[in-house]
C-alpha cells in the first residue's frame, strides 16, 4: 500500500490543555514511556508544562522538546528493548547535560552530543532538538561511529550550522509529498550528519548537495530578514556562508530566482502592503469630514518613489506624460523618473504643490 504525506505529518504534544494535576503523570507515561521510552523527572518546583513536536520518516525521526527542566532518562531496560538507532541531540536552550558511559558532558547554547540508544543514558535540558538514525546509514559515512558518543560538538561548527537549518526547514515548512523527497531530505540529513560527527574541514564549492541546500535554505532566511538593508548583496551573504560571490550566485540561480529579483520582490510586496493600509486608511474617512477638515488647506502631493518593476506586478501607473510635466513646472524642479504622482480626487481643493519624496 502506497504512503502518502499524512502517514510523515507533523504531531505535536502539549501540557497546556490538561488540569495542572494530571500534566505529570500523563506527560511521564503517555510521552515518556509510550512514545519516547524514557523517565522523565521534573527538577523545578514550578508547574510542569511541557510540548513535543515530533516527526518520523523512513531512515529519520525528529523531536523537538520544550518546557520545564527535567531529566530524561533511559534506564537499562529500557535500552534492552530498544533497536539500535543513534541519536543526535542539539540543546536549544541556556544549558543542558548528558551522561553515558560514566561520561558527563556540559553543552551551552546550541551544542550538540551523539547518544547511543541501546545503552542506558540521562538527559538533563529546557528544550533540546533530537534526531534519531537508524545505524547502518551513518556507519556507511562514519567510521567507529560508537566513538564518537559523548564527545561535545560545538555550536560553531559550520555543519552543525548547517544542520540545524535544514532541521527547522524540515519542521516549519516541507510537506513532503512523494517518496521521491522524502528519501532526498533523509539522505540530505545522513550527509550534515555525517559532517557533523566526521573530521572537520573546509567545505568547498563542489561539496555535497546536502550543503548546497542546507545553504540555500540558510541564505532565504537571511534576505527575508534583511530584504530591507540597502546594502544587502550577494558578496554579503557569500562571506555569511564562507563561499564565494559567484558559488552563492550559482546557487541562487539554480533555484529558477535569481538573488536580485529575489530581493525586489521582497520589497514590492512590502511597498505593494504599504501601499494598500494607506488607502485603506484613506477610506475610513468619510468625504463630508474629509472636505471639511481640507477646505482652504494647501495640500501636499506626495511623489513616493516607485520602481518601474511595481507597475506590471501590482497595477501601479505613473500619470500621462504631460501632467507630470505640468506639476513639475510648478514646483519647479525636475522629479526623478522614478517617482509617479497621485493627485486624483482634490476635486476644487486650492492644491500648493510640494515635493515630499517618502
Amino acid at each position: 500500500m502506497a504512503s502518502n504525506a499524512a502517514d510523515f505529518a507533523t504531531i505535536r504534544f502539549s501540557t497546556d490543555q490538561l488540569p495542572e494535576r494530571q500534566r505529570l503523570p500523563m506527560w511521564r507515561e503517555e510521552f515518556g514511556r509510550g512514545v519516547v521510552r524514557v523517565d522523565i523527572e521534573p527538577l523545578s518546583n514550578r508547574p510542569f508544562h511541557a510540548e513535543a513536536t515530533l516527526r518520523a520518516l523512513p531512515g529519520l525521526r525528529t523531536i523537538a522538546c520544550n518546557g520545564s527542566t527535567a531529566r530524561l532518562q533511559r534506564t537499562p531496560a529500557m535500552a534492552a528493548e530498544g533497536d539500535d538507532s543513534v541519536g543526535l541531540v542539539v540543546n536549544l536552550g541556556k544549558r543542558a547535560i548528558a551522561s553515558q558511559r560514566g561520561r558527563e558532558v556540559v553543552l551551552g547554547t546550541g551544542d550538540a552530543i551523539l547518544i547511543l540508544t541501546h545503552e542506558p543514558a540521562l538527559l538533563t535540558s529546557t528544550s533540546h532538538l533530537g534526531m534519531l538514525f537508524p545505524r547502518a546509514p551513518l556507519a556507511a559515512r562514519v567510521n567507529n561511529i560508537d566513538d564518537k558518543s559523548m564527545r561535545l560538538l560545538p555550536h560553531g561548527i559550520q555543519s552543525l550550522q548547517l544542520l540545524i537549518s535544514y532541521m527547522n526547514a524540515l519542521h516549519d515548512k516541507l510537506t513532503l509529498d512523494t517518496p521521491k523527497l522524502r528519501r532526498t531530505v533523509v539522505s540530505h540529513i545522513h550527509d550534515l550528519a555525517a559532517l557533523v560527527l566526521g573530521p572537520q574541514r573546509a567545505f568547498g564549492e563542489d561539496g555535497l548537495t546536502a550543503v548546497a541546500a542546507a545553504r540555500l535554505h540558510t541564505a532565504f532566511r537571511h534576505i527575508a530578514e534583511s530584504f530591507h538593508e540597502p546594502d544587502l548583496t550577494v558578496a554579503a551573504i557569500a562571506c555569511r556562508q564562507q563561499v564565494s560571490p559567484r558559488y552563492f550566485q550559482r546557487l541562487m540561480e539554480a533555484t529558477g530566482i535569481p538573488f536580485t529579483a529575489r530581493v525586489n520582490e521582497l520589497r514590492l510586496a512590502r511597498a505593494a502592503r504599504g501601499q494598500n493600509q494607506r488607502e485603506r486608511r484613506r477610506q475610513h474617512v468619510r468625504p463630508a469630514d474629509r472636505d471639511s477638515a481640507m477646505a482652504g488647506t494647501p495640500v501636499t502631493l506626495f511623489l513616493t518613489p516607485v520602481s518601474r518593476l511595481s507597475r506590471p506586478r501590482y497595477g501601479f501607473r505613473a500619470p500621462p506624460i504631460s501632467l507630470r510635466r505640468s506639476q513639475e513646472s510648478k514646483i519647479g524642479r525636475r522629479a526623478p523618473a522614478t517617482l509617479w504622482m497621485a493627485i486624483s480626487g482634490l476635486g476644487g481643493l486650492r492644491v500648493q504643490p510640494r515635493l515630499l519624496i517618502l
